[in-house]
């Protein structure tokens, strides 16, 4: 018996074009994304990703500058945050333009997933922690 889709998605669709987004680089040359940059500053991407389309684009600029300010993974982030905090504002998805996104997100925001959506999170996190282990690792024989 298989799936439904939406069961093995457990995140809203429309958070990737934002999650998937580049920051910078780090500085081992590492591409950084959304998604990573959250994570690495100890928040759950999809939670926040959810609080900032339901705050609204001013309100979601504001929070993504403040957070990519005190970013230091990435250094150019110091001097450019305010810039690229503008560009990935315009990425999150558009709550007015469709309920559902903004509905989804509301739920999501204030943590109504099921036992099964908690375990898929802490799996992925953990999943991405390990791939920035494995690569960390890779060039220090060159």
């Amino acid at each position: 018996m298989m799936a439904e889709p939406s069961s093995l998605n457990l995140h809203p669709p429309e958070f990737d074009r934002f999650l998937q987004a580049s920051v910078g680089e780090d500085r081992n040359g590492y591409v950084v994304t959304v998604l990573s940059t959250l994570a690495r500053l100890g928040l759950d991407p999809w939670k926040e990703t959810a609080e900032l389309v339901t705050s609204g684009r001013d309100a979601a600029r504001s929070r993504l500058d403040t957070l990519l300010f005190g970013f230091s993974d990435v250094p150019t982030l110091k001097t450019d945050h305010g810039r690229v905090a503008r560009h990935l504002s315009q990425l999150l998805p558009e709550g007015s333009r469709s309920g559902t996104v903004k509905r989804s997100a509301s739920t999501f925001a204030a943590g109504n997933l099921s036992k099964g959506g908690a375990i898929w999170a802490v799996l992925t996190i953990i999943f991405i922690l390990f791939q920035m282990i494995m690569s960390g690792g890779s060039g220090s024989g060159e």
